[in-house]
């Protein structure tokens, strides 16, 4: 575990394994924002929970492996909990022609008991970013131990939601919290229909001309929302828009050859908030979102290793 004065980027919620027919991988949004934050040189932390079973120690193992291998940032995996009462988590996913997935989600398993062990209130009060989503708040202790973690930062930490919405897991009083505690809110073009329904809000619905739409639902999330400053709508393979109080800008994404879309959202989230705690305007941020995210969609696997192309590429939108 780290201590000191780093301020860490804390990922709090899913890890599992994903059940590919090419074999198991490990995966879960929290897991995959983590390894990539540390892989675009932040000092990421991730708090999950895995089961007292060989798929729990392969994921232990494969995270020191991967934080391990960084240079110059930081992964670190010390506030990572074993249970012995549920199994490390699985997923079956089905991935259609246009390499979109579709997920049968096991409960209850390991991520859905992640406690306030000894030193967890302490690293979120340091914690300079702090991300979470709805799947891991779908049932006891976890729904308590995110919001008190969430709870438990201080008042210059960003608060990330990533929606990542899963029915039926999930209801419109979990959104509703998550839209008072979220600094910055990201969801997809998939999501807002549910989302809107959950919520009760027309404005939300992806209706008409797509940048106007996505706008709407933006303006009408931040709206609901005491403390969210930024708001960002993904558009799968249209790019996205990005919405604040006063402006918003549309990127219209990268063209590649998908692979897989595992991972691509937990991508251009960690890219979002890479360039949101630089200081980026909306636009740099748009660009080196969409680049994570389209990068990932071309790799195999969630969390590859970053190629100099796009490092660069990164580094110029910041410059």
């Amino acid at each position: 575990m780290q201590s000191g004065t780093v301020r860490p980027n804390l990922a709090i919620g899913e890890l599992l394994w994903d059940r590919l027919p090419e074999g198991p991988r490990l995966g879960g949004t929290t897991a995959n924002y983590a390894i990539l934050s540390a892989r675009l040189g932040g000092n990421a932390a991730l708090l999950s929970c895995v089961g007292q079973d060989q798929l729990g120690r392969e994921a232990l193992e494969r995270l020191h492996a991967v934080s391990e291998g960084l240079f110059g940032s930081t992964l670190d995996v010390g506030w990572m909990q074993q249970t012995g009462v549920y199994p490390t988590g699985t997923v079956g996913v089905e991935v259609d022609v246009e390499g979109r997935p579709r997920y049968q989600i096991r409960r209850p398993v390991a991520w859905d008991a992640i406690g306030v062990g000894d030193g967890v209130l302490e690293l979120a009060r340091r914690a300079g970013v702090v991300c979470f989503g709805t799947l891991a708040q779908r049932q006891e202790p976890s729904r308590g131990t995110i919001r008190r973690v969430v709870e438990a930062t201080g008042p210059e930490c960003v608060r990330v939601w990533d929606v990542n919405l899963r029915m039926p897991h999930c209801d419109a009083e979990v959104l509703e919290w998550c839209l008072q505690h979220a600094t910055v809110i990201k969801v997809s073009d998939e999501e807002l229909p549910e989302v809107a329904r959950l919520l009760g809000d027309e404005e939300m619905a992806l209706d008409g001309d797509l940048t106007a739409a996505a706008v709407r639902a933006g303006r009408a999330l931040l709206a609901r929302a005491r403390q969210a400053k930024l708001c960002a709508v993904t558009l799968g393979s249209h790019g996205s828009v990005l919405v604040d109080a006063e402006s918003y800008h549309r990127h219209c994404g990268y063209r590649v050859q998908v692979v897989d879309t595992i991972g691509a959202g937990d991508a251009f989230t960690a890219g979002l908030v890479h360039a949101y705690v630089h200081g980026a305007g909306l636009e740099a941020m748009n660009v080196v979102a969409n680049l994570c995210g389209s990068y990932v969609a071309s790799c195999s696997g969630a969390t590859p290793e970053l190629s100099a192309e796009l490092v660069g590429k990164i580094a110029q939108a910041l410059a």
